[in-house]
């Protein structure tokens, strides 16, 4: 490093409480306040919090240089899960050209009957989200197909969007190639496949009871004929423009689940994942060489007719990924700063530092990531903040970062949809035409499992622990 470039050796002031709260409550007065009074953009609002905190760090003593090397730092521990999610990307948009998801919208549709309209709804809705791992993108497809088909049977509306909400938000959650998913990885510093198995202990069990919540629910509701026209579309649509063999083209998915059992890292399991998906899409859906490759870049939406279903097929690639990322760097260099002057660990000292069952630290971390998307809006920014404010406590309690990065999951993402003003709820009540207060009570998935994994904790149950204490 050259000279001059070396942070400061010398020791700044450690941050106060006051200065602490004062520092966090700016930058979630910046946030709350630019997204619902301003509608500003959130990366210009990132750009903000980045000079208000680093003026906080500056008034303690630390030279800009060391404020850019806390920064970098922040960044640089990052950068394995970085290339994670540029293979997201690549994932989402090879599964569309090779037919993936075709296969499975094409199929699973045909499950359906009255009766088991509910549940057999919430099953497809959490495979097309696992598969694609975007809750947005199965909301606007089969979400407003279940909601068209939800009205013709008389079904109570905000059931049927409770249904799709729960369905969405499992594969938000769980799906290797879900960008919350890997984001609360990569805050916490643990392995993806880690974290996901971590998240099996209390998201399995949630599920359970809200697919059993909704068959009873189904089975009083679902009486009637179910209409097949709006189902008839989507299908003669996929059959129109993919060659649907489950056999070929489901391969993707299989080469992603088997290497992924077999803890294949990530980066190759999802590149092997890639290249089958390439090679389906030229050999098997004709598709040319050049035109699937542009796609892992900027894919192209689709021409079925069907516009919900036109937005689904054009999503993916490399691009598609720049929002969240570029948002993702910001954060962690926001957190780097505010990990590194010590304001985390002045508010962890004041607010945190009393929390000795472990139960009551997950409820905190819970309740945490809650208030965080109240206050921000966005789920993305309350996953890295929270990792880091309660990372060591978790630490000192010997609990594995899994725990940490799965108990801020289930505070951010599961509670993001809950809440009206944040995009998520904004996007369901829009796509859905139901709002969100009144979809709420049947989003028994997204409510329950803060419940059930703090019941869990205090049962001892699905509590990893690390090799050692820090």
């Amino acid at each position: 490093m050259q000279q001059g470039t070396e942070p400061n050796p010398q020791a700044p002031r450690p941050a106060r409480f006051g200065q602490s709260m004062l520092c966090f409550g700016g930058i979630i007065a910046i946030i709350s306040s630019g997204l619902f009074a301003f509608s500003i953009d959130l990366h210009s609002l990132l750009f903000l919090c980045l000079i208000w905190a680093g003026a906080h760090a500056g008034l303690l003593g630390y030279p800009a240089l060391e404020i850019r090397h806390l920064m970098s730092k922040a960044i640089s521990r990052a950068l394995p899960a970085i290339y994670i999610f540029m293979l997201i990307g690549l994932v989402i948009a090879s599964f569309i050209q090779s037919g993936t998801i075709a296969t499975l919208m094409y199929f699973g549709l045909d499950w359906l009957s009255p009766a088991l309209f509910l549940p057999v709804g919430l099953i497809l809705c959490a495979l097309m989200s696992l598969a694609t791992g975007t809750s947005w993108g199965t909301a606007g497809t089969l979400g407003v197909v279940f909601i068209g088909i939800g009205s013709a049977l008389s079904v109570p509306l905000p059931l049927v969007a409770g249904m799709v909400v729960c369905g969405a938000t499992f594969g938000d959650k769980m799906s290797p190639v879900s960008d919350t998913t890997n984001l609360a990885a990569m805050s916490s510093g643990t392995d993806l496949y880690r974290h996901i198995y971590a998240m099996l202990f209390t998201t399995a069990p949630t599920f359970v009871l809200t697919l059993i919540i909704f068959s009873v629910l189904g089975w009083q509701a679902g009486a009637g004929i179910l209409p097949a026209t709006q189902l008839g579309d989507i299908r003669i649509a996929l059959a129109a423009d993919y060659h649907l063999q489950p056999i070929l083209t489901l391969l993707p998915i299989a080469v992603l689940f088997v290497l992924s059992i077999r803890r294949v890292p990530a980066e190759i399991t999802m590149t092997a994942s890639v290249l089958t998906a390439v090679a389906i899409a030229c050999v098997y859906q004709g598709q040319g060489l050049a035109p699937v490759l542009n796609s892992l870049w900027q894919n192209t939406p689709g021409n079925t007719g069907i516009v919900e279903l036109d937005a689904l097929l054009g999503r993916g690639g490399l691009a598609s990924m720049s929002w969240t990322l570029l948002l993702a760097i910001q954060a962690l260099a926001l957190g780097g700063i505010l990990h590194g002057a010590g304001f985390l660990a002045s508010l962890l000292n004041g607010l945190i530092a009393k929390l000795q069952h472990t139960a009551a630290l997950i409820a905190a971390t819970i309740a945490s990531g809650f208030i965080g998307n109240m206050a921000m809006g966005e789920a993305y920014i309350s996953i890295i903040l929270n990792c880091q404010l309660f990372a060591e406590k978790f630490s000192a309690q010997g609990l594995d970062k899994a725990v940490l990065s799965r108990s801020v999951e289930e505070g951010a993402t599961m509670t993001t949809a809950l809440i009206p003003w944040t995009t998520a709820g904004a996007f369901y009540a829009a796509t859905l035409g139901v709002p969100v207060l009144d979809y709420l009570p049947f989003a028994f998935f997204n409510y329950l499992n803060g419940p059930i994994a703090v019941i869990m904790a205090g049962l001892g149950i699905g509590l990893l622990r690390s090799k050692q204490k820090a």
